[in-house]
């Protein structure tokens, strides 16, 4: 309710259903990705990592998953690519896996969409100052 609608940037990529992709992560997640960087900055001087978990959801998938989180309509306006988008962007963790052991827990989008709305509701104007 925080906005009229959504908008999809760009309905034509070669998708299954035309919308980009992108590596969604639970922020619990990448909190447990950085608090194991810096334990190992003990034995390191420095780590560059992909955090992620190696899957995408489309921007069609990710609206449709909130709605039924949400119970809202959320309506969508389609409008033309940005420039420079790329289709598909996901992220390989396979070295902070293999170095550091690190791996996603929250790897559904229902899960992690869930999390969200759930903080949302409770906090509706986020944080008090």
């Amino acid at each position: 309710g925080q906005a009229e609608s959504a908008t999809i940037y760009g309905t034509d990529y070669p998708t299954p259903d035309g919308t980009c992709i992108r590596d969604y992560i639970h922020i619990a997640d990448l909190v447990s990705a950085h608090i194991l960087a810096l334990g190992a900055l003990n034995s390191r001087d420095k780590m560059t990592y992909n955090i992620g978990s190696g899957n995408g959801f489309s921007v069609r998938e990710v609206i449709e998953t909130a709605r039924q989180v949400t119970g809202h309509a959320i309506p969508t306006i389609e409008a033309s690519r940005r420039s420079g988008d790329s289709a598909r962007l996901v992220a390989s963790p396979k070295k902070i896996i293999s170095e550091l052991g690190w791996k996603p827990e929250r790897t559904n989008m229902q899960d992690i969409l869930t999390s969200a709305w759930d903080w949302h509701k409770s906090h509706p104007n986020g944080y008090d100052k």
